[in-house]
């Protein structure tokens, strides 16, 4: 499952799509103009707007991803100066939740309503609405309004300011040979990042482009390298000036005193200890008063503060920003489990080379599915065993350590990928295959499972469902809660993956949301996060659940708890267990070992498997995953005690990456995230 911070990025980027009939002259008319969608690089789906009755602006969206998506329809009526005063959407979300959202402004008052919230506010100046569930024509239409604005600024509703930058032009060939000259600007004001926007010599909306997700004006798509190479270039410099401002070498070294320090070894805390660290390694750890502290070091005293090593993201599939919030929640390794090649690439040697922020990054998604109308979201797309043998020794040759197998893969390519990936020293990972159940998997060698759903699934092998459609999870909200995890069945599939030493990656963060989340609603994980974010990611975050048929909400609450228990049974049978997101980096993790020790996991052991036991899994106990003498300074100073409250590992002060220091408020500030009061 694609980390939810992409449909966050979807959120911000979609809009429209359709559930308000047409009338036959809009349907007829000749101004329509089309936008073509790319997911992770594939054709997704299309974007129309037309002129609508009276003057309004219509538009549809909708793409494919798996068997999910959006359908829905935007009309928006705008004043003289390019502000919206009527927004209506209606149509599916990406889960195929019902969406209706309504704004209006009239006499000075606005109003808004949508699935997560309801509001009014009398203006005193012009504001710009921005719709909760899709703002991409909102996007476009901002840019427009801000370009005009007083010092190219303007208050957003409900809450915010939108600020803009020109960056620059690009002239580009449409298909018909045609030469359009583009302007590349950024918002400010809405997410983490500034979100880059281009637009034609009349102002109007050309594309957008990011990571994963691309709209490019139909009959112009030859432009996307054009867009993505000006867009990379951009955050690639913004990234580096926060490095350059947020970043710090401490003279010839640290010294913490006074610091419970945990030793991940020992599940123990030690108190009043002294850590010293000198260049990007620890020096030396002992009592305090018992330990030599060099000359022209930083001397802090952290009496009252536990000093932890770094955490470990085993799950994780990054972008820029990720490094940012991974290393304020004191993220220090971070696992990528499928990206793009060449970004994930361009990532690793920018943050190990300190240009920009970002946690020690494994090369662990050697992504590769099957073709067809549910394959993933990769270019990596296998259908003979010579394809996916080539593509397991391509990643083999790019450093990757490990190869993950998707939905759609051929279960009769999986014995002849596990072999190459086993021959080339590379691990084999990821989801189960549509036909094949776990056990299957284990018994032909599989390393690791990822996401505790297909765990559930291995015990309906034989019902026909379709895993790689979203069946995977309605099937399991709908049945975990009654699948009875003493039975020899579950007993014997867990002696298999001990028997194995198989891996398991369970995400039950995002099975959180989507099973005890009502649709549009706040999940629980952004309900803990003790900060406030910048407004599209706030509201984004209000995307909710899975909407269970009528009569089953305890069923699906039930089914949750039932995987909580499921770990728990594999960590009694010492089964490996690692921390993963697939989510929005670092709060998502911290959410995850709340959950490990709810399910009654200890909480010095679910501290320990986010650390040591990370490291020796990936074979790097050996340089982090500790803090003893010898090893790199990845280590993170938190304001309470975790041992004790789980949750005050969200209280990260500082973190240490490869000896250089960061605030944890410094960071957050820097990209919209203020501490809730």
């Amino acid at each position: 499952m694609k980390k939810l911070l992409v449909l966050l990025i979807l959120t911000l980027a979609g809009a429209a799509s359709l559930g308000v009939p047409a009338t036959e002259a809009e349907k007829e008319s000749s101004d329509q103009k089309r936008w073509t969608l790319f997911l992770a690089g594939n054709r997704a789906g299309t974007q129309t707007q037309r002129a609508g009755k009276k003057g309004e602006l219509v538009y549809t969206y909708e793409y494919n991803d798996r068997g999910r998506g959006p359908r829905l329809e935007t009309r928006v009526t705008l004043d003289k100066n390019g502000i919206p005063t009527r927004i209506e959407t209606v149509g599916k979300d990406y889960m195929q939740a019902p969406v209706e959202e309504r704004f209006s402004l009239a006499a000075g008052t606005a109003r808004w309503r949508n699935g997560a919230e309801e509001g009014r506010t009398k203006l005193r100046r012009p504001a710009f609405y921005i719709s909760k569930d899709k703002a991409h024509p909102e996007l476009a239409l901002l840019a427009r309004a801000l370009l005009r604005a007083p010092e190219k600024r303007l208050p957003l509703l409900p809450d915010g300011e939108a600020r803009l930058r020109v960056l620059g032009k690009q002239v580009i060939e449409e298909e018909d040979g045609r030469l359009l000259v583009l302007t590349q600007v950024a918002i400010s004001g809405l997410n983490f990042v500034p979100n880059t926007v281009w637009l034609d010599e009349n102002e109007e909306f050309f594309g957008l482009n990011d990571s994963w997700f691309t709209i490019v004006r139909e009959g112009a798509e030859a432009a996307r390298e054009k867009m993505r190479k000006a867009d990379d270039r951009f955050r690639a410099r913004w990234f580096a000036d926060l490095a350059r401002q947020l970043a710090r070498t401490p003279g010839r070294g640290v010294v913490f005193t006074g610091a419970a320090v945990f030793d991940a070894e020992s599940r123990q805390v030690i108190s009043d200890s002294t850590v010293v660290v000198l260049g990007n390694r620890i020096e030396a750890v002992g009592p305090d008063g018992s330990v030599p502290i060099p000359s022209g070091v930083e001397i802090i005293d952290v009496r009252g503060k536990m000093l932890l090593p770094g955490l470990w993201d085993m799950h994780a599939h990054v972008d820029d920003i990720d490094g940012v919030l991974n290393i304020a929640a004191g993220v220090t390794t971070a696992r990528d489990l499928a990206n793009d090649i060449d970004q994930v690439l361009k990532l690793k040697q920018r943050w190990d080379a300190g240009e920009a922020i970002g946690p020690r990054l494994i090369l662990a998604g050697g992504f590769m599915d099957g073709p067809g109308p549910y394959a993933g979201p990769t270019q990596v797309l296998v259908d003979t065993e010579e394809e996916a043998l080539a593509a397991v020794d391509r990643y083999a040759d790019l450093g990757y350590e490990q190869i993950k197998i998707y939905s759609s893969i051929k279960p009769e390519l999986v014995p002849a990928i596990i072999a190459r990936a086993h021959e080339r020293g590379l691990k084999i990972s990821g989801h189960i295959p549509n036909g094949m159940t776990a056990s299957q998997a284990v018994r032909l060698g599989m390393d690791e499972i990822q996401h505790a759903n297909m765990l559930f699934l291995n015990f309906w092998g034989d019902e026909g469902i379709d895993t790689r459609t979203p069946a995977r999870f309605t099937a399991v909200a709908e049945r975990a809660a009654g699948l009875d995890l003493d039975s020899d069945r579950v007993n014997q599939f867990v002696a298999l993956l001990k028997e194995n030493n198989v891996i398991v990656d369970p995400t039950l963060t995002i099975f959180e949301t989507l099973f005890t989340a009502p649709p549009g609603a706040k999940g629980p994980n952004f309900d803990a996060i003790p900060f406030t974010l910048p407004l599209q990611v706030r509201r984004g975050s209000w995307g909710g659940g899975l909407q269970p048929p009528e009569g089953m909400e305890e069923t699906y609450k039930e089914s949750h708890a039932a995987m909580l228990r499921l770990v728990k049974k594999l960590y009694d049978a010492d089964v490996p267990i690692v921390a993963g997101t697939d989510d929005l980096p670092g709060f998502t993790l911290h959410r995850e070992l709340e959950l490990y020790v709810q399910a009654g996991i200890p909480a010095p052991a679910v501290l320990a498997l986010a650390t040591l036991e990370s490291a020796r899994l990936t074979g790097r106990d050996d340089e982090v995953g500790a803090i003893k003498p010898g090893l790199l300074a990845d280590l993170i100073l938190v304001d309470g005690n975790p041992v004790e409250n789980i949750s005050d590992i969200r209280k990260v002060e500082l973190t240490v990456r490869n000896g250089l220091l960061y605030r944890t408020q410094e960071l957050y500030k820097a990209i919209g995230v203020t501490a809730l009061p």
